[in-house]
């Protein structure tokens, strides 16, 4: 199971009805967080997350939106006991930017690692992250900027029926469903013997701050749920949201259609966007399974 949130949903800067866009991911304990503005350490505790079971967090771009909030975020992070490493990913140049801004959160109780992403014009980089697989992409904005395409791998159907036909104690069940062999009364078990096959990945895609473009499509192929930029839905600003390097919400719901995905949420609304439903049915016109997100909107994945 994978839960999904977007505890902010917000451009440019936070309001006093959205914070700056970020998502949370997490799965059995284990939370991945994707861009961290002003201000993100408390809509994560507005949604009653839990900071200290973030193991990573994903920078899309240096905007002073998307990462700004570190030093309070990592701060908090200490604060809540946090001693574990924490892993920061993002463009190449993450490593001086978030020592430049650590100059203000000096000490903290836990190291962090960088992982610097490719900085060519295409191409997917690939990690993992325990059983999720993270996909970076890069995208079209003013700066380098990164979309990701996060999986989770499921381990495969156990049977207790089998397992209890070969009499093996409930105590071995764990290991074996982690794809281990035991020894038990002088046999060897192996993990086909007690399970049921394999389970679809869970595959979730987030991309803000880009001109839409058909490539995207390739990259978030078959996600179970698009997160996408939807700056704004009035086709009126068209020409000044591209001036800037964003998107619409018809062009994000263009992108879900041609990817094959099951539901797209937008996110990343400019501050003049004051009622993001009003251009929904527009946007649902290309892609019906369209929703627009608001701060603490949530899913756990599979539905």
């Amino acid at each position: 199971m994978l839960d999904v949130i977007l505890p902010g949903t917000g451009g440019m800067l936070p309001s006093d009805t959205r914070w700056l866009s970020c998502c949370w991911l997490e799965s059995q304990g284990r939370a991945v967080l994707i861009d961290c503005g002003e201000g993100t350490q408390i809509a994560l505790k507005k949604q009653n997350l839990r900071l200290g079971n973030v193991e990573a967090l994903l920078i899309t771009h240096f905007h002073a939106d998307h990462i700004s909030g570190l030093p309070g975020l990592l701060l908090s992070l200490g604060n809540y006991g946090k001693t574990s490493p924490l892993l920061i990913a993002g463009p190449k140049g993450l490593e001086r930017v978030v020592n430049s801004l650590l100059i203000i959160a000096p000490n903290l109780p836990f190291p962090i690692e960088f992982k610097e992403l490719f900085g060519g014009t295409s191409g997917v980089e690939t990690f993992n992250l325990g059983n999720m697989q993270i996909e970076s992409f890069r995208l079209r904005h003013g700066m380098i900027c990164l979309g990701y395409k996060i999986t989770l791998l499921r381990k495969p159907v156990f049977n207790p029926e089998k397992a209890a036909a070969l009499n093996i104690p409930v105590q071995l069940y764990k290991v074996l469903h982690a794809g281990e062999n035991v020894e038990h009364d002088g046999r060897i078990i192996t993990p086909d013997m007690v399970l049921d096959g394999e389970r679809a990945p869970i595959k979730v895609g987030y991309y803000t701050d880009t001109r839409a473009f058909t490539e995207i499509a390739d990259f978030v192929k078959g996600v179970d749920l698009l997160i996408a930029e939807g700056m704004h839905g009035d086709e009126e600003v068209r020409d000044r949201i591209h001036e800037k390097k964003h998107s619409m919400f018809r062009e994000s719901a263009k992108i879900a259609a041609l990817a094959g995905a099951k539901k797209l949420w937008l996110t990343h609304y400019s501050p003049a966007l004051a009622n993001p439903k009003e251009f929904l049915a527009s946007a649902r016109e290309v892609f019906k399974k369209t929703y627009t997100g608001y701060d603490g909107i949530k899913i756990t994945l599979p539905e």
